[in-house]
C-alpha cells in the first residue's frame, strides 16, 4: 500500500544498516509510524531537500508492508520550527511521551493538532511550563483519559476556594469527604485553571504539574522517560 503526502513530524531517528535510518514519525491520519529512509547516510543522499529530524513539519509519502514502511518522499513544510536552548529539551520530552504512549498505526487527529501547537509555542516562547501542562492535559484526553475538571465526583461544580483530592481513575473529591481516597491534593482554582488553560499564579502550575505527573506515570507504567533524567541533570548544581 502506498500512502502519499501526509503532514507529519519525525519523533526519533537512529541508524539502520550501513546507510539508512529508521524514523519514528507522527502524522494526523496514520498516527505513529515506523519508516525506513534508505540511503540517507551516504554521499548524495536521498531526500536532500528535507530535514529528516525532529520539529520540522514534513510532507511524507511511503509504502507500507507489515509494521515498517519505506519512505519514498519527504518535503519540508512551513513554518520552520526553530527550537532553541531549553525549548529543544522540552520538545524532546513531548516527543518521548508520544513514543512511549502511542501504538503504531492509530490515527490521532486532535492529538496531532495539539502537538503541532505545542511545538509552535515552544519555538515562539521557549520552554514554558504552561505549554507542557496544556499538552499533557490534551494528550490524556486524546488517549481516553481526560481529566474531570469542572465538577467533582459527586457532580458538584468545582469551587475555586475549596480543597480537593484527585484520585486516579476517580476524579476530584472534596477534601473533607475524601476519606481513604488515594490521590493528589489540589486546589479548586488549579483544576479550573487546567480547564481554562489559563494560569494566575505559580502555585497552580506546581499543583498541575504534580497532578499530571501522577496521571501520565499511571499510563507509562514501568516505561521510563529519559528526558526527565536529562532535565534533572541540567538543573543540578555544578560539581564543586
Amino acid at each position: 500500500m502506498r500512502i502519499d503526502e501526509q503532514r507529519g513530524f519525525v519523533l526519533h531517528r537512529h541508524a539502520y544498516g550501513e546507510t539508512s535510518v529508521l524514523l519514528e514519525v507522527f502524522t494526523a491520519q496514520f498516527g505513529r509510524a515506523g519508516l525506513i529512509a534508505k540511503g540517507v547516510r551516504r554521499p548524495g543522499r536521498a531526500f536532500a531537500g528535507a530535514n529528516l529530524r525532529p520539529f520540522q513539519p514534513l510532507l511524507l509519502s511511503w509504502t507500507q508492508r507489515g509494521d515498517l514502511g519505506t519512505l519514498v518522499g519527504a518535503e519540508p513544510l512551513p513554518p520552520h520550527m526553530d527550537l532553541r536552548g531549553n525549548a529543544i529539551w522540552c520538545g524532546f520530552y513531548v516527543n518521548e511521551l508520544l513514543l512511549r504512549l502511542l501504538h503504531r498505526h492509530e490515527g490521532h487527529a486532535d492529538l496531532y493538532a495539539s502537538y503541532e501547537a505545542a511545538l509552535q509555542a515552544l519555538a515562539l516562547e521557549g520552554c514554558q511550563e504552561p505549554i507542557l501542562r496544556v499538552f499533557e492535559k490534551r494528550m490524556l484526553a486524546a488517549l481516553g483519559y481526560g481529566l474531570l475538571l469542572s465538577h467533582d465526583r459527586s457532580g458538584c461544580a468545582i469551587d475555586a476556594d475549596a480543597q480537593y483530592v484527585y484520585g486516579v481513575g476517580e476524579g476530584p473529591v472534596a477534601a473533607a469527604e475524601a476519606g481513604a481516597v488515594n490521590g493528589i491534593a489540589v486546589r479548586g482554582s488549579t483544576l479550573l485553571a487546567l480547564l481554562a488553560e489559563e494560569w494566575s499564579d505559580p502555585r497552580q502550575l506546581r499543583e498541575a504539574k504534580a497532578l499530571l505527573r501522577v496521571l501520565v506515570d499511571e499510563l507509562l507504567g514501568d516505561k521510563r522517560l529519559h528526558t526527565r533524567s536529562l532535565f534533572r541533570a541540567l538543573r543540578a548544581p555544578p560539581p564543586e
